[in-house]
């Protein structure tokens, strides 16, 4: 799951996923503005709703719209 976001991104834009060591291991489309992703870091896709206040999307970046690099 996703530990923690940087920069500034909203809905649809392209974002990097990087592993613990620090490299880049992909590249996605976001289905939340930074704002949002942050709040939901470290939490269950169960707890979307809860933490948003309105249901959302189970995935931070889908796998239809991820790369691996």
């Amino acid at each position: 799951g996703v530990t923690a976001v940087a920069g500034d991104f909203g809905r649809g834009d392209l974002v990097e996923c990087v592993g613990p060591n620090g490299a880049v291991v992909a590249r996605g489309l976001s289905n939340y503005p930074v704002q949002d992703a942050s709040r939901l870091c470290g939490k269950s896709s169960e707890d979307i709703a809860t933490v948003l206040g309105a249901p959302g999307d189970a995935e931070l970046i889908h796998r239809d719209n991820l790369a691996l690099i």
